[in-house]
This record gives structure tokens, C-alpha cells and sequence, in this order.
């Protein structure tokens, strides 16, 4: 039982650290963006001087929004309990199937984790809803294949 609330720990440490990279490369690229903006007031004028500016103010709007979804993905990754072990698949679960294993939380692609792999997924993700709610040995039909869950964690 403690192995199997390791690998949860394991699992949500991984995805963790997947926000936390992300939120240092959209923080790098906000201040590069906002460095860029500084030396194009001192350095041109005119039209291009202005397309130049624009451009920038777009890219740190993006920037912005990239900031918010991963405040919200933090927020949703906040919310699951790696302590834990279900019967039933729900947000936190770690879910081994005949095809692939998943652990239900954010959507951070291949995670590896004891020499085994993990796709982490957000529950809104179609393969997460098809999921959801689903008991040991349950069928899944997914893209024309069939699978069945093995074990939750």
C-alpha cells in the first residue's frame, strides 16, 4: 500500500514540477518582453518603431493569458489528494489499463516514474471522461480500441 501511495506522491511531485517549468518560461519570456519594450521606447520612432511595439504588446497579452491557464491548472492540481486509494476512478486516481497507465490530474503528457509510464491527464480530456466514475475491470472502447482497467491506485 505505501508503493502504491509512492507512486501517487511520485506522480503529482512530477506533474508539479511540470507547472513550475512552465511558469518559469512564461516569467522569462514576460520579462524578455517587457525588456524588448523598454529598448524599443529608447531606440526608434515612426511607423516601425510602432508595428515594433504592437507586436510586443501582443505577445505579453499572450504571455499574460499563459500565466492565468496555468494558475488554473496549479489550482486544479491543488485539488488532488495523492494520499488516497479509490475504487473508483476520480480526479488523483492512478489507473492501469491493458493499454497504458494514467494518472488522473493535469494534462503533462508522458511522466516516468519507477521505470514505469504514466500519462498524466486532466479529467475533461476525452480519455479522462471515459474514465471517470469507472471500477476495476471496466471495458473502455476508446479510438476503436478496447481496453480494461487492471488496477487503481
Amino acid at each position: 500500500m505505501s508503493s502504491s501511495l509512492n507512486i501517487k506522491q511520485n506522480l503529482y511531485n512530477a506533474c508539479f514540477q511540470f507547472i513550475e517549468n512552465r511558469l518559469l518560461m512564461v516569467q522569462n519570456s514576460i520579462k524578455e518582453i517587457q525588456e524588448s519594450l523598454n529598448s524599443e521606447t529608447k531606440s526608434s520612432a515612426g511607423d516601425k518603431h510602432e508595428t515594433g511595439r504592437a507586436m510586443l504588446q501582443l505577445e505579453r497579452e499572450k504571455a499574460g493569458n499563459q500565466l492565468a491557464e496555468i494558475e488554473k491548472t496549479k489550482q486544479l492540481l491543488s485539488k488532488v489528494n495523492s494520499d488516497t486509494i479509490s475504487k473508483t476512478v476520480g480526479l488523483g486516481s492512478v489507473v492501469y489499463t491493458t493499454k497504458a497507465n494514467y494518472f488522473i490530474a493535469i494534462s503533462a503528457g508522458e511522466l516516468k516514474v519507477d521505470n514505469e509510464n504514466f500519462y498524466a491527464i486532466s479529467a475533461n480530456t476525452p480519455i479522462g471522461q471515459l474514465l471517470i466514475g469507472r471500477t476495476l475491470e471496466s471495458e473502455i472502447v476508446f479510438r476503436e480500441q478496447k481496453f480494461v482497467i487492471t488496477k487503481i491506485l
